[in-house]
């Protein structure tokens, strides 16, 4: 979680207020009194923690393995809790995660009254060289996501975002983007808009990721068109083996 957005929430929290951690396992926020996760609490902070005020004990939990639910978010079966149950829920770094991110969105807002929803920048997501020289973002991620306005946006990451260079951003971009840069947040009361976006096509879904690419750090256009080439080329020598092969 960006760190100076850690320290707003607990600015906003009330002592009397009731928050509620979603998808927390990880990285759990501490001044949360119940905990959403489907891993045990036992092996919680797998990476570390945050939120616990020093006016309140330090890095103390006031969750505890009774308000630790267990279960998977993405059932379709409503959470356990009623409706504005939370003054206060957080989702962070978990929706980019997901199977059935709308589902964890439309449940975030029937429990709680407002909250904070963190996910990496899609800037970040699309870099190659996270993990892998070849591989865009992280490779457990399952999508895109942009925040506009009070609005998630979801597009699929298809698998097509590491098959050539121009449809992702180059690992050196990943070095100048700043921790601001590398993620987003919503900060919502009452509710908040979700969408995901649907492409249909090989050829329209390799647009966008061009497009994303070309508004976001736009590669050199000699490269741009020295590769377009070098692919014309390769296909009008497939297709003379194709020719070849027929007769």
């Amino acid at each position: 979680m960006h760190e100076p957005n850690v320290q707003e929430i607990l600015r906003r929290l009330r002592p009397s207020d009731l928050v509620l951690d979603v998808g927390g396992w990880a990285c759990p926020f501490n001044r949360a009194q119940w905990i959403l996760d489907a891993q045990p609490f036992d092996t919680r902070g797998f990476y570390r923690t945050f939120g616990g005020p020093a006016s309140q004990g330090g890095e103390r939990e006031w969750f505890s393995a009774q308000t630790w639910v267990q279960r998977d978010i993405c059932d379709r079966q409503p959470w356990p809790f009623h409706d504005k149950q939370f003054d206060f829920v957080i989702c962070s770094h978990t929706l980019e995660d997901l199977r059935d991110p709308l589902w964890v969105c439309s449940e975030l807002i029937r429990v709680g009254r407002r909250g904070y929803v963190e996910v990496p920048s899609r800037a970040y997501e699309s870099c190659r060289g996270v993990e892998h020289p070849r591989l865009a973002g992280l490779s457990h991620h399952r999508w895109l996501i942009e925040t506009q306005g009070s609005r998630l946006v979801f597009l699929p990451k298809y698998h097509m975002i590491h098959s050539h260079w121009r449809l992702s951003l180059p690992r050196r971009y990943r070095r100048v983007l700043t921790p601001e840069r590398s993620v987003q947040w919503l900060w919502w009361e009452d509710a908040f808009e979700f969408e995901e976006v649907f492409i249909h096509g090989l050829s329209a879904i390799e647009a966008e990721l061009e497009r994303f690419v070309r508004t976001t750090r736009p590669y050199p256009s000699w490269r741009l068109r020295l590769d377009e080439r070098w692919r014309h080329l390769k296909g009008l020598a497939a297709r003379a083996r194709n020719l070849v092969v027929r007769l």
